[in-house]
């Protein structure tokens, strides 16, 4: 987040014409940073409190997926969304992002998905886990064909990884609002 409250979000893509348009769909609400190239988004990760990160996932030299695995690397907890030409399929299941969008992307898709990601971050960690591999299983089924998906030992893993995030993410609502409950009965 920015000094002046705005929530910062990078965008990352070859095409310069992409994130000058991105940039301008989403600066009347966001401080958008824009990089053209992996390298140059890490540098602008370590220099600015990067709130969520749009990624291309093919680019020349560092490829997104590579800037992903460096960016979790390094600790960075940030929602990243990976917005790519690059159709879905099974790959994705380790890849560590939170959202996944298909080129081309229209304004208002892009401008929910940011808002979606932003407003998880406030979410208990287990929640946001369960909403990352929800949108990831959800991406590969309309993506993909269901036998192919029923014979992928990594989609099977996915689904299996999703259930036990969905008890992990039930549990942590029902411990938030017995919480809440119990500050509303001590406060009368």
């Amino acid at each position: 987040m920015t000094g002046d409250g705005l929530p910062t979000v990078l965008t990352v893509d070859d095409e310069p014409s992409l994130t000058a348009l991105y940039e301008a769909w989403l600066r009347d609400e966001y401080s958008v940073h824009t990089a053209s190239c992996g390298d140059d988004a890490l540098q602008v990760v370590e220099a600015h409190d990067v709130d969520v990160v749009m990624l291309d996932r093919e680019m020349p030299g560092r490829s997104g997926e590579a800037v992903l695995d460096e960016l979790r690397a390094r600790g960075y907890g940030c929602p990243v969304v990976m917005v790519t030409g690059v159709e879905p399929d099974v790959d994705i299941v380790e890849m560590p992002f939170d959202d996944y969008l298909v080129k081309p992307v229209g304004r208002e898709g892009l401008t929910s998905t940011v808002r979606d990601l932003l407003t998880r971050q406030s979410y208990d960690e287990h929640v946001r886990e369960f909403f990352a591999l929800a949108r990831k299983k959800a991406v590969l089924e309309a993506a993909c064909d269901g036998s192919s998906l029923s014979m992928s030992d990594e989609f099977a893993e996915l689904k299996a990884e999703y259930r036990a995030a969905r008890r992990r993410a039930d549990a942590a609502r029902d411990d938030l609002l017995t919480e809440q409950l119990g500050e509303v009965v001590l406060r009368h």
